[in-house]
């Protein structure tokens, strides 16, 4: 706000300064007025002289000529504005005075009534544009701090600003689902600890046990046979139980560590295809990189819009990431049993025998090195597109290469 006061300050000085300019020029200079009538008293009077002489000349109904100087000494000797002419073979100075037009009190009143008018329109639009936008991000100042620190807590006060009332309200609820999020991950951290404290204790047993099973085999304390093949098989069984348990912490610990809620619905085909177009077509264009849409029918889809919409940019991003970036189609494939939506991209470098793995969790194929990424873009893809009833697969043509997502209609 500082700043805001700074520059309304500079604001009022300068309308104040238009104003003094303004009057100073209406009050203080002289608007010379239009023509040359001296030379018209000028031309009667030469008359006069060439008539009657000199000395008969009357001035005292000249409004513009003061004084008539015949030639002599000192006689172009004056500051004033004159005119020389010759008359009868003599020359004659004539002293004359400009005419000015006083200014009009009516038009003082109307040029300073404008100024005032525009001062007002200026304050008032820097007025509204304090409390209608200046305002409303002030309150936001430590908003980002906050939720960099972790502190979810103070909320984000509504303002019914046709301008900024939505964004506050999303920026508040923006603020409850990240504490919603955080809140279900401590849950959730708590439950696999707890899962995990639960089946490390499990497999305590059946481990002491086969230990003492190996431990008396291999002193020699069963010298049947029959009795070394009876401790064998509960070696193997435990060995098979700390198996079962081993699988657990392993299915535990890959499923449902992404919150993944949707909305099902149903939507329409040229929504999703318009809102995919919307955001890449300006960005593609900045990277040189061609995005062309085929041609599709507008079926109603069955799904999440937003969800639906997560799953074609993350893999138009890996189509970005991964290929050489000339080109993207997004396709629309026939099908009976469902909608199709393929993107496509050249410069394919994975190899056929690691496609099988591109939705698996935290899996990176070997075209993947030098390059970020988590490894979980098309495994949340998986995840949403059975969510929403639907399936998603890749295949390999020569250099190309296709992930396909599978809608259900509606």
């Amino acid at each position: 706000m500082r700043a805001w006061r700074k520059f309304f300050t500079l604001v009022i000085v300068l309308v104040a300064a238009v104003f003094i300019a303004a009057n100073w020029l209406l009050y203080y200079l002289n608007i010379p007025e239009n023509g040359r009538p001296h030379r018209v008293e000028i031309n009667r009077l030469a008359l006069q002289i060439e008539l009657n002489g000199f000395k008969n000349v009357d001035l005292s109904e000249c409004e513009f000529v003061y004084n008539i100087s015949e030639f002599g000494a000192d006689f172009y000797d004056t500051a004033g504005d004159y005119l020389i002419r010759e008359i009868n073979g003599e020359l004659y100075r004539f002293d004359y005075r400009k005419k000015s037009s006083p200014v009009n009190a009516q038009a003082a009143i109307t040029v300073n009534a404008i100024l005032a008018v525009m001062t007002a329109v200026v304050f008032g639009i820097l007025l509204f544009v304090r409390g209608k936008i200046i305002r409303p991000f002030e309150r936001l100042t430590n908003v980002p701090y906050e939720l960099s620190k972790g502190n979810l807590t103070p909320p984000v006060k509504e303002n019914k600003s046709r301008f900024f009332g939505k964004f506050l309200w999303g920026l508040d609820l923006l603020r409850e689902n990240i504490e919603q999020q955080k809140q279900r991950e401590l849950e959730l951290q708590k439950e696999k600890k707890t899962l995990l404290l639960s089946l490390s204790h499990d497999i305590k047993t059946p481990l002491s046990a086969i230990k003492l099973y190996s431990k008396a085999l291999s002193k020699d304390l069963y010298p049947d046979k029959e009795k070394q093949r009876e401790i064998a098989e509960s070696i193997n069984e435990k060995a098979d139980e700390i198996e079962r348990y081993v699988t657990q912490i392993i299915t535990a610990s890959r499923e449902d560590f992404l919150s993944l809620d949707l909305e099902n619905g149903e939507f329409y085909l040229s929504e999703l295809v318009q809102n995919i177009a919307d955001y890449y077509i300006e960005k593609l264009k900045l990277v040189k990189t061609e995005l062309v849409i085929g041609k599709y029918k507008n079926y109603l889809l069955f799904g999440d819009l937003n969800r639906a919409e997560e799953v074609l940019q993350n893999v138009i991003e890996n189509a970005l990431k991964y290929g050489n970036g000339k080109r993207v189609d997004l396709l629309f494939p026939d099908n009976d049993e469902g909608v199709l939506i393929t993107v496509r991209n050249s410069g394919c470098t994975l190899n056929n025998y690691e496609l099988p793995h591109i939705f698996e969790s935290f899996w990176r194929g070997a075209n993947s090195e030098n390059i970020r990424g988590s490894g979980l873009g098309l495994y949340i893809c998986r995840k949403l597109m059975h969510k929403m009833n639907g399936e998603i697969f890749a295949e390999i043509n020569g250099e190309f290469i296709s992930v396909t997502a599978v809608f259900s209609r509606a």
